[in-house]
């Protein structure tokens, strides 16, 4: 008797927060990359191939999330839905609200950022960038850094007005209050020392999409919390989420 080969390995389904007929949004894991783009680098893993296997439909993507953020990804299954839920986000009338953990405190508990940005490698025309943030925490941390006993950070809600190449991130970066874990435009030395700790993500988490519904007209409002290393640091931090 031959013997068969055993399956693969197949990831685990993407957390689906809602569902109906024509739309969903799901819960994309830190680390995976939404679609295939000039940034891919050869990755073969990402999340629309995967949710089209896992729900066995077309896919329509409204928007897309950095690889290393998490939180709510909003989709459609066909091209009417997926042309009037684009309108609502090219109109700014779709809700979005991250949670960013940032190092050092703001001076202020509500406060806005204006300062225009690039469109990304080979986009070098800057165009207008708001964000939008609220201070919902501080943590003071008994870990040394530039030349302090301590290291303060803070955990933030944002809620970008418009919808640029990696604007929270860039939008902390401009404040000096870099986003903890980032790569690409945060502080090294931060990231360090929550890696030292067990922390390796970016903190960054699409927490909540408010829109309408394209057919029913209904408010809708999906939030799914933060999980996992997300959830670990503000346990670290003593942070909690209202």
């Amino acid at each position: 008797m031959m013997q068969q080969n055993p399956p693969e390995n197949l990831p685990e389904p993407l957390p689906v927060l809602w569902q109906d007929d024509c739309l969903a949004v799901v819960d994309k894991p830190a680390g995976l990359m939404v679609h295939d783009s000039a940034l891919a680098r050869g990755e073969r893993d990402f999340a629309a191939d995967r949710l089209r296997e896992q729900l066995g439909r077309p896919v329509f993507l409204i928007h897309r999330l950095d690889r290393a953020t998490s939180g709510c990804l909003l989709l459609a299954f066909d091209r009417e839905t997926a042309s009037r839920l684009g309108k609502q986000w090219m109109a700014g009338e779709v809700d979005k609200h991250y949670l960013a953990v940032c190092r050092g405190w703001p001076a202020q508990s509500h406060f806005r950022v204006d300062h225009a940005l690039d469109g990304g490698p080979g986009k070098p025309q800057k165009k207008p960038a708001i964000t939008d943030f609220e201070t919902l925490a501080r943590s003071e941390m008994p870990w040394p850094s530039q030349g302090f006993a301590t290291s303060r950070y803070a955990l933030l809600r944002a809620s970008p007005v418009t919808g640029r190449f990696r604007q929270i991130r860039r939008h902390l970066k401009h404040l000096s209050h870099h986003l903890i874990g980032d790569t690409s435009h945060g502080d090294g030395r931060h990231n360090r020392a929550f890696r030292m700790q067990g922390i390796h993500r970016m903190l960054l988490h699409a927490e909540r999409l408010g829109f309408q519904h394209p057919h029913t007209g209904e408010r809708m409002q999906i939030k799914i919390a933060p999980t996992g290393e997300f959830a670990r640091a503000l346990a670290l931090l003593g942070m909690g989420i209202d």
